[in-house]
Parts: C-alpha cells; structure tokens; sequence
C-alpha cells in the first residue's frame, strides 16, 4: 500500500470568512497550505448569521448559540491529531473541559490580541489561556505585547502579524482620490467606540480643515454619527474594501490606553500602508513598531497634537508623497509573502514528529 507525505491539520476558527481575525489569520495560511502537501478542514464556531446580529446590535439566538457549541464537540472528536486553535475551543467555558477534548491533541494557539482581558476577573476563566498556553505544542502571537507574555509561559512561541496579501493591493492603475480631503478608519461596529472616545478632536479639526470622515464597518453607525463633523458610512466587503481605502488620503487609529489596546495587533495601520496611505494613529502597542515617524506617519499623544499631524499632512504634499511611498515599501513586511515561509516551518517544526499520513 503506497503512503502519501499528505499531512492532515485542522484549524479551529472563531468565525468563518468574514470575521476579520480568521479571514485574514487561519484561512489565509490554510489556503496556502492545502496548496502544498496538506489536507486542511477548517471548522468556525460561531455562523455568518451570528456575526451578522452582533455587528448590527440584534440580539443573540440562545439556540444557535448551543448548537455551535454542539457542532464543535463534534468537529473536534472527528478532526486530525495536529490542530490550530484561534485563541481557544470553547469560548466561556473552563479549562478542564477544554483540556478533556485536547487530550491525543498536538495543537498550536494563535492570539491576534490580548483576549487574556476577556476573562479578567471571571474565577472559573482567569487561568484559562494561561494553562492553554502552557500546554501547546506551540504559540502564534500578532504582537510584541503577546510575545512578551506568552513566552513567560511556553518557550515555543513565534510573532507573526495578521498580515494582508500583497496582490490585492497592487494594481497597475493609479486610484482616484475622493474629491474632498478624506480620513479612514475601518473595523468592527463594536470598536468604533474608539472613533466616539476622539469625537471633540474630530470636532475641533472640521472647524479648520475640510474634510470627510469615511467609516468602513457598517452603515448601522450613521445614527451615532459625530456632530459637527462631515462622516460617509459604507458596510464593510472583501470586495471594496480595498478601493475605498486607496480612494482616501490618511488612515487613522485612534485608542485608549488600556490592556486591551495594548495588545492589539494594529491590522488597521498594516491595511493602511498597503494602499499607500500616510497613518496616524495613538503610540499603543503595535502601532508604535507598525508606524515610524518621519518615514510612514504619526503617532500623536493628545488631541492637539493628531490636528497638528493631520493638518501638516494636508498641507505639505512633498511629506504627503514621502510618506505615501515609504508605507508603499513597507507593506512587504506585513505580507503574507513574507510571513508564509516563516509560519510553515513553524508548523512543519512542531508537527514534525506527529505526522499523520493518508493511507
């Protein structure tokens, strides 16, 4: 009987495609993979139909809701020996349980953000990640913040950003600007809080500059649009999202200082320097390895100081096409171009000495 070098892996995802976080982490690297010698089953925990209702504030269905955690318990019985789990099996629930479905398991975890902050003060959950973590075959963390923790507790631990794919950004064709002078910030409905928490500044800089404010999440936010200041509102999509960036001028970030934004992965401003846009954005976490002033943006502290760094980027247009051009150049470096090899060794090295064959 001839036997096949085809490795079997499974990937554990949060959501399905249009969850940011697994689109562009686990389903981009899996899609490489199958390419090559993998079998790769993909299972999401949460439907299309859930993210839908979060994103739009309906309320959650307390039956769809069980039956993922129903079709996870089977996904996981029936799934290969090497897994990648996105931050954990069963949202909510202790360690103890999650650690009798990993039994025989050869796993890796990915973190993307500091998730450690969801169960912060939550008796039965506070530990979870931490014993995940020491347990793992292997960590994939999305920032220096996760690194910096994560190793503390497993030594196999490797940064990889979420990173974007550079042909989808490179075209021939120059884009067209938006006619009026605009900033872009896309995300999630349940972060443009971040956008509210900087809605004096914003009000404050439409009284001296012109321009428009593009909101690429979800048209749901035009009721909590900002007074005072000029906002467009698009629903997010895989297949615009590209052309409304390179259509505006400066991508934005603006965040509180808090554990949680500490260890976000700074996507935003990766997605920002792929189409060529000049960031700024508050020095939290990523941002400040991601930015670097004077080459690709600004990394403003208070409120005075982003009206300043957007009204000189407005102004000068020989800084505007420096910065454009150098966050041109740095994308590589936020690409799945450059960071697939390093993700497949990774696995290869770990999984190595489990390797399961198709018969």
């Amino acid at each position: 009987m001839e036997i096949s070098n085809m490795i079997n892996l499974t990937f554990f995802t949060k959501y399905p495609t249009q969850g940011a976080t697994s689109r562009y982490r686990s389903f981009a690297f899996a899609s490489r993979l199958s390419e090559m010698n993998y079998n790769i089953e993909i299972q999401s925990f949460m439907p299309i139909d859930y993210l839908n209702r979060l994103f739009s504030n309906q309320p959650k269905q307390k039956s769809q809701i069980l039956l993922s955690y129903l079709e996870r318990c089977l996904a996981v019985f029936r799934s290969s020996q090497n897994l990648i789990i996105e931050r954990e099996l069963f949202p909510y629930l202790p360690y103890g349980i999650e650690k009798r479905f990993l039994q025989g398991k050869n796993y890796i975890l990915d973190y993307d953000d500091n998730v450690w902050e969801d169960y912060h003060g939550k008796k039965m959950l506070e530990g979870k990640y931490d014993d995940l973590v020491k347990n793992a075959a292997g960590v994939i963390v999305g920032n220096n913040f996760l690194e910096e923790y994560v190793k503390k507790l497993n030594p196999s631990v490797i940064k990889i950003p979420t990173v974007i794919n550079l042909d989808t950004y490179q075209t021939n064709a120059t884009p067209q600007k938006f006619d009026r002078f605009s900033l872009v910030w896309i995300g999630s409905p349940i972060t443009y809080r971040y956008i509210e928490a900087f809605a004096s500044m914003f009000q404050t800089l439409a009284k001296n500059l012109d321009f428009d404010l593009i909101i690429i999440a979800s048209k749901t936010l035009e009721g909590r649009a900002i007074s005072g200041v000029s906002m467009k509102f698009y629903d997010w999509s895989s297949e615009t999202e590209v052309a409304l960036l390179k259509q505006s001028h400066i991508g934005i970030m603006p965040l509180n200082d808090d554990p949680f934004s500490q260890g976000k992965s700074g996507f935003k401003l990766i997605q920002y320097q792929a189409a060529g846009l000049p960031s700024v954005a508050s020095p939290v976490g990523e941002n400040c390895t991601i930015i670097q002033e004077g080459m690709n943006g600004f990394l403003p502290k208070k409120h005075n100081e982003w009206i300043d760094a957007i009204t000189q980027l407005h102004n000068d247009a020989g800084l505007y096409t420096q910065y454009s051009q150098y966050a041109l150049q740095n994308a590589f470096h936020f690409s799945i171009q450059k960071y697939f090899p390093i993700y497949k060794n990774f696995i290869d090295t770990l999984f190595s000495t489990k390797i399961e064959t198709k018969q």
